[in-house]
Formats: structure tokens, sequence, C-alpha cells
């Protein structure tokens, strides 16, 4: 079951930008006001900005005050490329560190930033982490590494994974930098059918104060129980209300 989203009641605006020779195409929600903190939501590998958790979570963030970019990675949604051949990790990486850059410029102040990552998006959000240096961050059933998915998927008769979890360019693991990450909200499913919720708890305890881990009871990947979508959107929107009122950013970080 999807994530109920009413139609939006504020300013949507179009943005694309180039990254590695690619036009990345986004979507910014933006509430009322001049200024304003700002979330950059990174998708999972099969999904785009246009996800329901995405625009449920614009919508809720935009009614507080927080503008919220939906971001289409490359070989995904509107954004150039294909899937098979762009997709890896870094190149991800670079498009979250890219957007960040362009709404520095479109929006002509250091705003206070977060971001949203689901699944891939998660871990990209991840790997960003210490050249963005986000105010707040919230990752939802992202994955550590990508050889863990692939032995689990290998042991296990019905287990399976896309194929590009097996190329050479897709292989990743975030283990030695887990402890550099902070102000993060851990959420997973206890019954996550792709990403074990051992992953969660290794993000966990390797990161440093602040931090919450959200554990939803029966929980699977695509966050399928309406309880648990509720839960979500609660808990995102209480841990990225501290985007009002932390310090303003100084010029020149991005």
């Amino acid at each position: 079951m999807p994530l109920i989203s009413t139609p939006s009641t504020f300013e949507q605006h179009k943005l694309s930008f180039p990254c590695d020779g690619l036009r990345i195409d986004a979507v910014l929600h933006r509430p009322p006001g001049g200024e304003f903190p700002v979330v950059v939501g990174s998708h999972g590998l099969f999904s785009n900005g246009n996800s329901p958790k995405q625009t449920a979570l614009a919508e809720t963030l935009n009614a507080m005050g927080i503008a919220y970019l939906r971001l289409d990675h490359r070989g995904c949604g509107h954004s150039e490329g294909e899937f098979d051949t762009v997709t890896t990790l870094d190149g991800r990486v670079r498009d979250l560190i890219e957007a960040v850059r362009t709404l520095k410029h479109v929006l002509g102040y250091p705003f206070r930033l977060g971001l949203f990552g689901s699944s891939l998006g998660g871990t990209t959000c991840m790997a960003a982490a210490s050249e963005l240096n986000p105010d707040r961050m919230v990752t939802l059933a992202a994955p550590v590494d990508s050889r863990s998915l692939l032995a689990r998927a290998q042991a296990n008769p019905a287990g399976t994974l896309p194929p590009v979890f097996a190329t050479d360019a897709f292989q990743f693991d975030l283990a030695g930098r887990l402890e550099n990450l902070g102000n993060l909200l851990v959420i997973h499913g206890e019954a996550d059918e792709v990403v074990p919720v051992e992953h969660a708890r290794k993000i966990y305890g390797a990161s440093h104060d602040p931090k919450r881990l959200l554990i939803n009871p029966g929980g699977d990947h695509r966050v399928t129980n309406p309880r648990h979508q509720e839960i979500f959107i609660e808990a995102c929107r209480n841990w990225f209300q501290t985007l009002l009122t932390a310090p303003t950013r100084k010029t020149g970080s991005c």
C-alpha cells in the first residue's frame, strides 16, 4: 500500500543541472517565505523522485516551513542516462552533491541542510555526508555494503538481487565511514526481505550522537504497513524539525 499524499498546496519548481555530462532533473517543493531549510531526497535503486515516500515527506515538511528537493538520479525518472551503464554508488553521490551545489546557487543563501535516503538512497546520503556535512539526516532501509546482500541472496534459494549488484562497478562498503556519521535517524523494518535489519543496527552502533534507531516490528523493505508509514512520517517530521532552529550555515559550505 503506497503512502497517501494529498495534492501539493505549495510551490513546485523544476530544476535541471549537469553532472558527469548528464542532465539531472529534480523538483523543489518550497514553502512560503524568504529563507528556509532544505531537505534533499535520494531515492532507492529502481525508484525515482516521484515515489510516494518522497512526495508525502515533501508535503509534510513544507507544512512546517522546510523545503524539499525530489531528485531523479542519473538513469532514473526524467534524468538522462542508461540505467544499466550509469548506475553506481559513486555516480549517485556526485548527483547528490551537485544537487546541493545547484540549490545553493538558486536559493542564494547558506541554508540549513537535511538529507533523506531510502534504501540505496540512504547509502548515497551516508557516502556523501563527509562532503555535504548535513545538519540532520534520515536513512530508511539502507544497506551498508553490497557483498553481504549478494552472499545472503546466494545462500537463499528464493533470494534474488538485481544483476547490477554483481557488477564490479557497483560494489561498495561504508563500514569504515560510519563512525563519522552523526545527527542521524536510522529507520528499518524488522523483517526487511531485501536489506537485513542488522545493517541498521550496524549503522546506529558505529555512528555518534545525536542519533536514533527506529525498528518497525515485522516491517518490510517497502514500508507497506499503513501504521509503519505513519510512524515513518512522524519520525522524520520530528527529526527534521530541528532544522528550523539550527544555526545558519557558514557561507562556502555545501
